[in-house]
Formats: structure tokens, sequence, C-alpha cells
């Protein structure tokens, strides 16, 4: 890796999420949960909408660095608060849009900012990984 600062930014990207990534995302997980799929049940439970699983979501966001570290190996720590959930509409669906920025470093590791925010706003809060350099 490079020489980083503090306020560098390490990589970004849109994930565009669709109905059918939900129900992919539902086969691999394991999480059959209905708000994941299902416009009644969400609107039953007071949801604005079928919602993106969180571990979904906490997934796309640390996948965002993955070219950037390398070894995924290199990930000592990661952690996030969720705020909002990303609603996934069922014809356009919804774009998650990720910034890793650096937040802090020192002589072996990097503390990694992640901004994850879907239809403007902030879903994670907190949203940092801890890598090794070295």
């Amino acid at each position: 890796m490079t020489s980083l600062t503090v306020g560098d930014i390490v990589a970004e990207r849109t994930v565009h999420l669709s109905r059918e990534s939900l129900v992919r995302y539902a086969g691999a997980s394991g999480d059959f949960n209905p708000i994941h799929y299902r416009d009644d049940v969400a609107s039953a439970v007071g949801l604005p909408g079928v919602l993106a699983h969180g571990m979904l979501t906490m997934g796309l966001a640390v996948g965002t660095i993955e070219s950037w570290v390398g070894d995924t190996g290199r990930i000592l720590e990661y952690g996030v608060r969720f705020t909002k959930p990303v609603v996934v509409d069922p014809e356009t669906g919804a774009d998650v849009t990720i910034v890793a920025k650096v937040g802090a470093v020192d002589d072996e590791t990097a503390r990694i900012d992640l901004t994850v925010s879907f239809d403007e706003t902030t879903v994670l809060v907190k949203a940092q990984v801890r890598v090794r350099l070295a």
C-alpha cells in the first residue's frame, strides 16, 4: 500500500440493488424474513417498503475496500451502526453509494471510515474498518 494520509479516499462505488438481489441474498444467507421481499408484510409492520438485509448492506460497504486492501485477511476489525433502512423499490430498486476514506493511520494499521448512503441519506454511521498495513 502507498503512504496514507487522513482524508484520502481509497475506494468508492455505487451498487444497484433490485428485488432479485434481495431474493438471491436471502437464498445465500438463509434470511427469509418476508420484510425483505413482500410489500404487504413490510407495510403491515410499519416499514416504508421492502428493505435490503442489514448484513447485505454491511457486506457491500466493507466489500468496497476489497481491491484496495488486496488481502482481506488484513481486515482486523469492522463495525457499523444502522441508522436508516435501504428501501428497495419494486420497479427502480435502490442505489447504495459507499465512499471509503482514511480516518486515522499509524505505523501498523489504518482506520477506514465508510460513508454509506441511499437516497441521499446516510444509512450506516460509525462504519469503520481497521486494517493491517503490512
